[in-house]
């Protein structure tokens, strides 16, 4: 009774009924999942553009999108994992409620058979969601990696272009902090000669070897004075 259930889960096509429903393989299942509109599909980005970002939907838009879908039942597996964690079978052991689940299954005409195949769809359709979402998460990763490289050179230009202004104007500060300590150089040099010629316009004293101009202007009023 199994044979057949474990073939569909490891086997690259499904059970009979996925022919029905399209290739039954890995791709047809992602691709058929990506064009059903339950989720956002995945579209090639330019540098320019970001890709979307993914959105969660539910478990059953994922059933409903795969490529195999769940076989209509009246006792799901979903159905018997509500009935597992009932209240009614609360502090029962697992035999114990296993006992019951089979009870009830055997008095609704329920195929076991049925509920494993339902598992496996399920199991299945799991997987090859998560295998697309995993796809676009690489694709996404990708884009916004070659985004963040983009940026990076953009800054690394700006930043060699903007330290460029900020060294020349430091070389401009550094030729004005030249040119004014030269003047003042200069600036000495004339201010020495004026202070000599000075020292000629008034009479000999002691402090005629003082090169102070205001020293000369002093003994200069000092004579005046007399």
């Amino acid at each position: 009774m199994l044979r057949r259930l474990f073939q569909f889960s490891h086997e690259n096509g499904g059970p009979q009924g996925a022919n029905q429903n399209g290739a039954g393989g890995h791709g047809a299942a992602v691709a058929e999942m990506q064009d059903a509109g339950n989720h956002p599909t995945t579209q090639a980005s330019s540098p320019a553009e970001s890709p979307a970002r993914m959105k969660a939907v539910s478990f059953e838009q994922v059933y409903q999108s795969s490529a195999v879908k769940p076989p209509r039942l009246s006792y799901g597996i979903l159905k018997v994992s509500d009935m597992v964690n009932s209240q009614h079978l609360a502090g029962m052991s697992p035999e114990a409620r296993r006992c019951a689940l089979l009870m009830a299954f055997e008095a609704a005409g329920v195929e076991i058979e049925d509920l494993l195949q339902d598992a496996v769809v399920r199991q299945r359709a799991l997987g090859d969601y998560e295998e697309m979402l995993q796809g676009r998460l690489q694709k996404f990763e990708a884009a916004k990696t070659e985004e963040n490289r983009t940026i990076q050179t953009e800054l690394d230009r700006l930043t060699k272009q903007y330290m460029s202004r900020i060294q020349a104007n430091l070389d401009e500060v550094a030729q004005e902090q030249d040119e004014f300590r030269a003047w003042q150089q200069r600036k000495q040099r004339e201010s020495d000669r004026i202070t000599e010629a000075a020292t000629f316009c008034v009479p000999q004293g002691g402090a005629a070897s003082s090169p102070s101009l205001t020293a000369v202007l002093e003994r200069a009023n000092s004579h005046r004075g007399r």
